[in-house]
């Protein structure tokens, strides 16, 4: 893309939903974020060209929540496209853009942030997270056997030395809300125990096939807004977070079910299913009938209390993102990065 590719004009879209209809989700500050958001991990599949139209796209047709990360590599090109659409008039005050920090940075957090900003073309995050609650590094594009020779399990002193650094950048005016990812109960009752500003999201993966009741819950329960990625089983995910137990949301006979009821496609029905669980589920896509459609499902014709139960039903405990690459001792099962027992998993 060039650069004049990337800033072409802004214009709202005549087929598009009205932002305002939008449903949110109130965070403890009060702030109120959309429940619904444009995911931008383009699996190593879509080129970061791509994916800025689609964000340029996704806001011309009323999307206000963008959810990015530095390590997915795109920024740089997706600030062009949040330029453009506040040139076009949309309100930096009406954008909610989320970033998170890689592994790599959690001993210098004030300068992922900084060049995200750059990068994003923005003076604040309205959200940042820590991605991952391990420092463990791995590289674009490497397969599922590769291990970081200096991986290192969850340690809680390391992470708060992180989060510490996540509470500056709010004292700093540089990000309105710190939040966590891809974590579990007993790390987010740690983090709770000893954050001077507590998280206002959890990251989590989301879908029918995967409901996590337990950690959902937790969330709601502590104030913590749940935002849910795969929320439609990540059907376009790496080769490498692909496994031959994996279930696939969209064939489920009772998602397919629903959709044949509602006249829409099954992905539609993962997407009802979560605004109205209360998660924000932040689907990817760069076609725009389907981030369209993505949208607009929030806002008409509704799941039945019945319908929602009957997905509540069918919950498989199915994880699509292991997480392979981030253990840290050889031979190691990748559940003990989730805390399977209840409590951390400990070198």
């Amino acid at each position: 893309m060039s650069d004049n590719a990337a800033s072409r004009p802004f214009s709202p879209a005549a087929d598009g939903v009205d932002p305002a209809q939008v449903p949110t989700r109130t965070l403890h500050t009060g702030a109120r974020i959309p429940a619904v958001g444009l995911g931008t991990f383009g699996s190593d599949r879509f080129s970061g060209e791509d994916i800025a139209q689609a964000v340029l796209g996704a806001i011309e047709v009323g999307y206000r929540h963008i959810d990015c990360a530095s390590v997915y590599g795109n920024e740089h090109l997706i600030g062009h496209s949040l330029h453009a659409a506040m040139a076009g008039g949309v309100k930096r005050e009406d954008l909610w853009v989320t970033s998170k920090v890689w592994n790599d940075m959690h001993d210098d957090v004030l300068r992922s942030c900084e060049k995200s900003l750059k990068d994003l073309q923005l003076d604040y995050l309205d959200l940042y997270l820590v991605h991952w609650p391990f420092p463990n590094f791995h590289a674009v594009g490497v397969d599922v056997s590769s291990r970081d020779p200096n991986a290192k399990p969850y340690i809680h002193e390391n992470y708060m030395k992180t989060w510490r650094q996540m509470e500056d950048l709010v004292k700093r005016g540089l990000v309105r809300h710190i939040g966590t990812s891809n974590m579990t109960v007993p790390k987010l009752k740690l983090v709770l125990r000893d954050a001077e500003i507590k998280p206002a999201c959890n990251e989590m993966e989301l879908h029918p096939h995967f409901q996590q009741p337990e950690l959902f819950q937790f969330a709601v329960d502590n104030g913590i807004v749940p935002i849910g990625f795969s929320p439609i089983g990540s059907p376009t995910r790496p080769d490498r977070d692909r496994t031959s137990d994996d279930t696939v949301d969209i064939e489920d006979p009772v998602i397919v079910k629903i959709a044949q009821d509602h006249g829409v496609h099954p992905a539609v029905i993962c997407i009802k299913w979560a605004v109205q669980r209360g998660q924000v589920p932040i689907p990817f896509s760069v076609r725009r009938n389907e981030y369209l459609s993505n949208l607009r499902c929030a806002v008409e014709d509704p799941l039945s209390d019945a319908e929602m139960q009957a997905v509540a039903g069918i919950d498989r405990d199915c994880r699509l993102i292991k997480g392979q690459v981030f253990l840290w001792k050889e031979n190691q099962p990748w559940e003990d990065l989730w805390d399977p027992t209840g409590e951390i998993t400990p070198a």
